[in-house]
């Protein structure tokens, strides 16, 4: 499995879902040519063709109008969905040329043409679909769930999407709601029936794996996005009407879309680079300043978008966490800079004073905890000591003592950033920092990585602490394990996780 998570980590969530709705298109093609599913090879090529290129020419234009980076990457993404959901056009039937061409135009427009805050509220497939089907009569038919030859891959390359994003409770929750919600609705002698429909013929895996995941649509948190799900699981369920009228699976995307904003209606905020700080060897503070004050908790994590001209696999959309704390008007992206960098950091690390980027609305649950008594222990390696830089400063600056102590693992002495925020941390909260260097350790510094025999001389009472672990995947599962085999309980392990990251 560790291949799996190695080609996970180099690609971002967004590649992995293009990756993942292409497969399905290439095994519809293929299984097409001998009439296994009914769409015509012929018909789907010509679909996906003019789909495409309406979305790509769309998001274009409209980010141009509007002045925002856009994410070709999206764009194809949103035109697969639609071509998995529409039933394929035969290149001479002009009008429903006419419907799909509408449709690829509003999956765009909703994106800049209904934002609030510069946030898009509506999931853009289920928007174009649901309006075309009230407008032009072309409704979705949902043909990628309703035939068994294609459940193989929907399983397989949705499961990757959710082994990347880890958003497997949204998911089960979602599904739960959605079974229960049937079987409510439904007498005790359809069960059967009823559950082979849906676990079968419905777009039920795919709708969950692909547009119920979809981040800048769904609340920021972990509570409010399990209650977005069982709204949306139950809604979903085909039996569920209002008088006579039922609902699809796009218009219950659409009104948990809407429950999703108003739980957190946060907005995309616009950053001005002010300056550049080294704050290790190899890593640095991009200081912005925000169009307006950010409003978050220190730990939490957003996807900040950069025009990048040629992107990489790895795309222009990256997850970081805030280094800086709510205490402070400037926002800092802590980033570290390897040899082969990613297309998006060598276009970050070309920006000047004046240059801008846009932030996601801030998301997360690594965070501290609401009883300031409680006993924590960070565990930091490497650039991960950015969500304790915003959390420690934070303290600092509301003078807020916590039982905290901070054990932070490097490669080199030079790797350690934030060292004045920690020395602070020490001095004026008593908070003390146990540094881990693999291969040049100082005195006073361990010699090695951060393992068993130094969490327990640095945290003798490690029993009766919450843990909360940032850094590299491999460093952090390994110290997760570490601890775990020491008697701590799993509900007292934080683990900072981002869509993209893992």
């Amino acid at each position: 499995m560790k291949w799996i998570d190695r080609f996970l980590n180099r690609i971002t969530m967004y590649r992995l879902v293009l990756y993942y709705l292409m497969a399905l298109v290439a095994a519809a093609f293929v299984l097409g040519l001998f009439k296994i599913v009914p769409a015509a090879p012929l018909s789907l090529a010509w679909t996906v063709l003019v789909t495409v290129a309406i979305c790509w020419l769309a998001n274009r234009l409209f980010g141009a109008f509007f002045e925002i980076p856009t994410n070709a990457e999206s764009a194809y993404v949103t035109a697969l969905i639609l071509v998995l959901i529409i039933d394929p056009v035969d290149p001479l039937d002009w009008r429903r040329l006419g419907a799909l061409a509408f449709i690829a135009l509003w999956a765009m427009a909703s994106k800049f043409m209904f934002a609030i805050r510069r946030r898009h509220i509506f999931n853009p497939a289920a928007f174009a679909v649901a309006l075309s089907a009230i407008t032009v009569g072309e409704s979705a038919t949902w043909w990628v769930g309703g035939n068994v030859a294609l459940l193989p891959v929907v399983l397989i390359g949705g499961l990757l999407v959710l082994r990347k994003i880890q958003r497997f409770d949204l998911v089960a929750v979602y599904f739960l709601a959605e079974l229960a919600a049937i079987l409510a609705t439904t007498s005790p002698s359809g069960w059967a029936g009823a559950l082979r429909e849906t676990l079968l013929h419905s777009p039920l895996f795919f709708f969950a794996f692909v547009m119920l995941t979809e981040p800048l649509t769904a609340p920021t948190t972990r509570w409010r996005r399990l209650a977005f799900a069982v709204l949306i699981g139950v809604l979903s369920a085909p039996n569920v009407h209002v008088g006579s009228f039922y609902l699809t699976p796009e218009l219950a995307l659409l009104i948990g879309n809407l429950f999703g904003f108003l739980l957190d209606p946060q907005r995309r905020s616009m950053l001005t680079l002010d300056r550049i700080e080294q704050v290790a060897h190899d890593a640095y503070d991009f200081v912005f300043r925000p169009d307006r004050r950010l409003a978050f908790a220190p730990g939490q994590y957003a996807e900040w978008t950069l025009n990048v001209d040629h992107p990489d696999n790895r795309g222009n959309r990256r997850y970081f966490t805030v280094a800086s704390a709510p205490t402070e008007r400037e926002v800092r992206l802590g980033v570290k800079f390897y040899s082969a960098a990613s297309a998006f950091k060598k276009r970050l690390a070309e920006l000047s004073p004046g240059d801008r980027m846009f932030i996601s609305p801030v998301a997360g649950d690594f965070t501290l905890p609401a009883d300031s008594d409680t006993k924590l222990a960070f565990l930091a390696g490497g650039i991960g000591i950015t969500p304790f830089r915003s959390m420690l400063q934070y303290m600092i600056d509301r003078d807020e003592p916590r039982d905290v102590i901070v054990v932070y693992g490097n490669e080199r002495s030079e790797d350690i950033a934030y060292g004045e925020v920690l020395g602070r941390a020490r001095r004026e909260l008593g908070i003390p920092t146990i540094y881990a260097v693999a291969k040049d350790a100082q005195r006073g510094q361990y010699p090695g990585l951060i393992d068993e025999k130094l969490i327990r001389r640095a945290i003798p009472d490690f029993r009766d602490r919450t843990f909360y672990i940032s850094g590299p995947l491999g460093m952090v599962n390994a110290v997760r394990s570490t601890l775990l085999h020491m008697g701590v309980h799993h509900s007292h392990l934080k683990v900072d996780f981002f869509p993209g990251f893992a």
